[in-house]
């Protein structure tokens, strides 16, 4: 499972973050301050950090100097919003630069997007005796490939990215069709069945009470 280590001060943001990334699959690690998340970084290591920059005891531009070695990609959310602090953070070595406030689905986006040019997330996935080529996007069953829709592929990639996991339908509205989820589950139930019947996953893509899809392996 991916791992990213959310560093941010404020409690309401940081509980914010993680509870979205986990409900995406994500596992999570939060630090409050820079010599707090110095220190969880000499004994973890992770695949992504997002980073506050005004922080006590060290601020995230002085942080970004410790994990400059680390090769673990960054991306700096911050109040700030001045041209000179994203130069500085991107100088720095920072690979995206998110400002507050923001959107949880642009969020997500910008983590998958730095995940993938890192190459942390896999190209072929094979899961529930489907293959998926991320890069041509092609998912083949027993070596037949399966006819599907951007939006059906999309959301085959969504759930074998996070087996196990049970998605909310706001967050599987928000992931896949780019907009706020407005309460009407249709769309996604309607796709999901769709899917269902051409992978093969009837059994497999289970519907959770008020919550959403799981898909269990």
């Amino acid at each position: 499972m991916i791992k990213i280590f959310i560093v941010e001060d404020e409690k309401s943001i940081s509980d914010l973050i993680r509870m979205s990334l986990t409900r995406a699959g994500y596992a999570c690690t939060c630090a409050y301050n820079g010599i707090a998340a110095a220190d969880i970084l000499e004994e973890n290591r992770f695949d992504l950090i997002l980073l506050d920059v005004m922080l006590p005891g060290a601020d995230g531009f002085e942080l970004m100097e410790y994990i400059r070695p680390l090769d673990i990609p960054v991306i700096f959310i911050t109040a700030k919003n001045s041209v000179s602090d994203r130069v500085k953070g991107l100088k720095l070595g920072a690979d995206d630069y998110l400002v507050k406030p923001f959107e949880i689905i642009e969020l997500l986006a910008r983590v998958e997007t730095v995940l993938r040019r890192y190459h942390k997330l896999d190209r072929i996935i094979e899961i529930g005796g489907l293959k998926i080529d991320t890069l041509s996007m092609v998912v083949r069953r027993d070596e037949k490939e399966i006819n599907l829709t951007k939006k059906e592929y999309e959301l085959l990639l969504l759930f074998a990215r996070n087996p196990g996991t049970a998605l909310y339908r706001e967050t599987i509205y928000e992931r896949i069709w780019g907009s706020d989820y407005l309460g009407d589950s249709r769309t996604v139930d309607l796709h999901v069945q769709r899917l269902r019947k051409k992978v093969g996953w009837e059994n497999r893509l289970r519907a959770v009470y008020k919550v959403g899809y799981r898909l269990e392996v």
